[in-house]
């Protein structure tokens, strides 16, 4: 697979705390991944959500509900 062009400022953003990711500023493989799975990538999360690694469509609309 190609290199991503934009990995170095993607990395910059990335509040993915899971520290073995592969997929870290690459966000399209991220993002991919996890649709695949039903879920969202960390990005969508704030921190104390995204550290909990639930990346539910569900967790993401109950924090959204308040």
């Amino acid at each position: 697979m190609e290199k991503c062009p934009n990995i170095e400022e993607n990395l910059k953003d990335c509040p993915c705390t899971y520290e073995p990711c592969d997929k870290k500023g690459k966000c399209c493989e991220c993002i991919k991944y996890h649709l695949v799975r039903n879920e969202l990538p960390a990005c969508c999360f704030p921190s104390e959500v995204e550290k909990t690694y639930d990346r539910s469509f569900g967790r993401f609309i109950e924090i959204h509900k308040k």
